[in-house]
């Protein structure tokens, strides 16, 4: 199966539950899209075309019984948390939030309308979800991130370049899961005989 073709459908899906459950009250359905990018980043451009056509697939169609609210960003936070606010007082049926750092604002801000957190890195080790099993709260999607693959590119470094001794990370200290990588290469470089500065 192709990334996107497996992004469209766990997207798509992810967002129809909370709309297909609040379905029988009639009406036109309303998404919040929050993204923390620039309106011209065709990457997400895509990522929410993709999002609207599998909707459509499923049966909602624009302007029909679906409503998008979209905001762009950019990675301003402060306009962040504006749009966050006005798109709760919005009050849609569901909110698609992308970036690490936007999940917890809307976490802060409602607690009984569904976040969709696509791809979010680990969703328990930043507070979005009690347990992969058992997330509790109302923020749902899926993650891609799998902290050993840290290890791995250590221990292929080590083997590409074996008299390496030392590394450097740089990261965003305001990313939780970009802190939370840190202190896991911190440990991964440590077992490998091999120092760090970040």
């Amino acid at each position: 199966m192709l990334r996107r073709d497996f992004i469209k459908g766990i997207s798509g899906s992810a967002v129809a539950w909370p709309l297909a459950a609040r379905a029988q009250q009639g009406g036109m359905r309303r998404i919040g899209i929050l993204l923390a990018s620039r309106p011209s980043d065709s990457e997400m451009q895509a990522r929410v075309q993709t999002l609207r056509q599998e909707l459509q697939r499923l049966g909602w169609t624009k302007g029909v019984n679906i409503q998008f609210d979209e905001r762009w960003t950019t990675d301003d936070m402060e306009l962040v948390r504006a749009n966050a606010v006005n798109l709760v007082e919005l009050n849609p049926d569901v909110i698609v939030a992308g970036g690490g750092r936007v999940v917890p604002i809307f976490i802060q801000l409602t607690h009984s309308i569904p976040i969709i957190a696509p791809g979010v890195g680990d969703p328990v080790q930043e507070g979005l979800a009690q347990s992969l099993a058992h997330p509790g709260g109302n923020v749902s999607g899926f993650t891609f991130y799998e902290p050993s693959v840290l290890g791995k590119m250590l221990e292929i470094s080590k083997q590409i370049a074996p008299d390496t001794s030392r590394v450097a990370v740089i990261y965003n200290p305001n990313n939780a899961i970009a802190a939370y990588a840190l202190r896991l290469t911190e440990n991964f470089a440590g077992s490998l005989g091999i120092g760090h500065s970040a």
